[in-house]
């Protein structure tokens, strides 16, 4: 930067003043550079050399001298100075300090005498200095006096400025420039003295990053309970100071979910698939949704499809996932796999602790992650041929664990089987299905498995999130005659809601006929033939009947039916519809669930909360929440029976209309007893947290 400078001079010399200018003339040698250690040489004016630009050069070059020796202060300061919260940088502590504003230039020295006029005909010729001034000169220029420290130091940080900019050498012009620009930053105001200390998160020492995986998640995707598992549970944990991840395919646009950039490539059956990433942060969650074309257009049928395309959907969302904690910038940084536990929901993701052993663990890598496995539905666990597990990218060691018979299906490849012996900590959503598990009849094939892992299994109950089934703030329940109500205005809620209902679904309105619900998909499993079969009987009781649902084309037929026999008395909606699905809650006097294996069940919960009283069969997660109705004790929240049997059915229906209609207090005590329930997700999250717990120092 000197050299510049020196050039600059140099040039500014064979200008010349105005009567200077022929370019015969010449300032003489340009003054020699300076070294990068040693002190910068002056050069003497020769004898063709001007005085007053021979000062002028001078003087510039004191004043670059001035300028890094100020500079060479100011670095000091900085290096001598720690601002309060810097933090570690990879390579060593921050240098990131703050700084005064530069002492002010010292004032230039008086202008030089005027030269003594030349000879007639002769050159112009300057007198040499003395030799005690050029000794002067080649003292070090001495330095202002710096200013006194303003009071309040630390709080000034000097602007980012390059070193080329402080380097820089001033215009030919002297002029005074501005100092540089000073950001003040304002000190962190500190908490009073009386203030309470900040409260410590709710899982205290045991916070951690979960990632949830599954192939729905409310309210984007939803055909069931899982869906509502995934939107509602991961904001429990949030609440609880955990960090949270849900993944989830994107089977379409979804507003709120915004493209993060980050495209990856697998290997997934034998082809290389690119997939990208979408980002939503909602309530302390961030929403990580993978993009890819085979799950375009699915949203309205899920796990739809030939099975290997549904094998090959369920096998790139698994090894997304595994993935998206290295490379999704959730809030600018990823999760990593340090202190991280994968929760995979049902077969769909039974192959992502699989592959966290196989393809990471196997070599050195997330070693402190962990992945648990929930079942929330036995009956599917993902078969096929067992030649299909070449296309799995596995060991032939790995491939061996898919292998399962059994005197149905034969011979068979059983993701879930894999899925189940690979994780580090097995959940079924409710304690009563956790045994059913384990049982012939419950366990589907897998049962020795399950009793093999019973070590590592653990009942937990859903909850219901009341920011959505809460009939205090529930948004459908604004218009056409509804009305929100808690538990104090219960019975004038519970009326008005009935009456709409009535009214909206073409029912004659009387507040005082017993109003019968049923809320659910149309399968065998769920038990809608036994309310087919004994649809005949409830006319007779001179109740009324509303059902709404979808599946078998044959049980949507007997819906069908069952309004065109009886249409003063029975609505059936075919189809599904979130609106009508909470009005019917509302205004119903008592839900039917007449399943004939439920693993856990929301419909009962969501029906307490309204405080429409729920007839079950005390079956899997419907025996855990639903407790039978003692009228000699006051106890209970329900009517329960034994059997999947339309006549053990129709004997808890006897029980619940011989208490509307006669017993009329004891039946709001019993709709009571269920609205006062904490049914939320906190609890559970408390309970899955401990078994999360107990993966993470699982060492195998």
């Amino acid at each position: 930067m000197l050299v510049s400078a020196s050039r600059g001079a140099g040039a500014r010399c064979r200008a010349g003043p105005a009567g200077l200018r022929d370019s015969r003339l010449s300032c003489g040698p340009r003054a020699p550079r300076r070294s990068r250690t040693g002190p910068l040489c002056r050069a003497e004016p020769t004898a063709s050399s001007d005085l007053e630009l021979w000062e002028l050069h001078e003087e510039l070059l004191r004043e670059i001298e001035e300028r890094k020796q100020q500079q060479a202060r100011l670095l000091d300061q900085l290096n001598s100075i720690e601002v309060p919260g810097a933090q570690q940088g990879a390579n060593g502590p921050s240098r990131t300090a703050t700084m005064a504003p530069p002492a002010a230039r010292a004032p230039p020295p008086p202008p030089a005498p005027a030269a003594p006029s030349a000879p007639a005909g002769g050159m112009l010729r300057p007198p040499p200095p003395p030799a005690q001034k050029a000794l002067e000169r080649m003292r070090p220029v001495a330095q202002p006096a710096p200013e006194a420290r303003p009071p309040a130091f630390a709080q000034q940080v000097l602007a980012p400025v390059r070193q080329q900019q402080l380097m820089t050498p001033p215009p030919a012009a002297p002029a005074a420039r501005p100092a540089p620009a000073v950001e003040v930053l304002a000190e962190p105001e500190a908490p009073p003295e009386d203030a309470p200390p900040a409260e410590p998160p709710l899982a205290g020492e045991n916070v951690m990053n979960i990632v949830m995986v599954g192939a729905e998640c409310a309210p984007w995707s939803k055909t069931g309970g899982l869906g509502d598992v995934m939107g509602a549970l991961p904001k429990a944990f949030a609440r609880r100071g955990h960090r949270v991840m849900v993944v989830a395919p994107r089977y379409e646009n979804y507003d709120n979910a915004w493209e993060t950039g980050i495209r990856r490539i697998f290997r997934v059956m034998n082809q290389d698939v690119e997939v990208g990433y979408f980002h939503a942060f909602i309530d302390g969650v961030d929403f990580v949704f993978v993009d890819h074309p085979s799950f375009h257009f699915r949203a309205k049928d899920i796990y739809g499809g030939e099975r290997q395309e549904i094998q090959f959907r369920c096998a790139l969302l698994c090894k997304a996932a595994l993935e998206s904690v290295w490379h999704v910038p959730c809030g600018g940084i990823a999760y990593g796999d340090n202190n991280t536990v994968f929760i995979a929901n049902d077969w769909h993701t039974a192959l992502l602790p699989v592959y966290l052993q196989a393809h990471y663990r196997d070599y050195e890598q997330m070693k402190f992650s962990r992945a648990v496995f929930v079942i929330h539905n036995m009956a599917h666990q993902g078969r096929g041929p067992f030649v299909e597990t070449e296309v799995l990218e596995l060991p032939e060691k790995y491939r061996e664990v898919f292998r399962l018979y059994d005197p149905i299906g034969g011979e068979h490849m059983n993701i879930m089987k894999a899925g189940l012996q690979f994780s580090h900590r097995i959940v079924a959503v409710s304690d009563g299905y956790a045994w059913e598990c384990q049982t012939q009849e419950g366990g589907w094939g897998l049962d020795a498995i399950i009793r093999e892992n019973n070590w590592k299994l653990r009942g937990i109950v859903n909850g219901i999130d009341y920011a959505e089934w809460s009939p205090t703030c529930d948004p459908h329940l604004e218009t056409d005659g509804y009305v929100n109500y808690d538990i104090d205005t219960l019975e004038e809620g519970k009326k008005k809601c009935k009456m709409a209902l009535q009214k909206e679904l073409g029912l004659p309105v009387d507040p005082d006929i017993p109003l019968f619900g049923f809320i659910g998909r149309l399968d065998y499993q769920k038990g809608v033939d036994l309310i087919r079969d004994s649809h005949g009987w409830l006319m007779g009781q001179g109740v009324q009947l509303v059902m709404l649902g979808s599946g078998r084309q044959d049980l949507e037929n007997d819906l069908r039916s069952m309004e065109a026999g009886h249409k003063a008395q029975t609505r059936c909606w075919v189809g599904f519809s979130v609106k009508m699905a909470h009005r019917i809650t509302a205004g119903c006097d008592m839900l039917l669930m007449p399943s004939r294996f439920e693993p856990c069940g929301l419909n009962q919960l969501y029906a307490m909360a309204y405080g429409t009283v729920p007839i079950v069969h005390a079956v899997g997660g419907l025996r855990d929440t639903v407790k039978p109705f003692n009228p000699f004790e006051s106890s209970g929240t329900g009517w329960t029976f034994e059997r999947a049997d339309a006549e053990q059915m129709r004997g808890a229906c006897t029980n619940a209309l011989e208490t509307y209609r006669n017993y009329r207090d004891s039946f709001v005590a019993l709709q009571r007893r269920g609205m006062g329930q904490d049914l939320s997700w906190d609890h559970a999250a408390e309970v899955y947290e401990e078994v999360l717990v107990a993966a993470k120092f699982q060492w195998d």
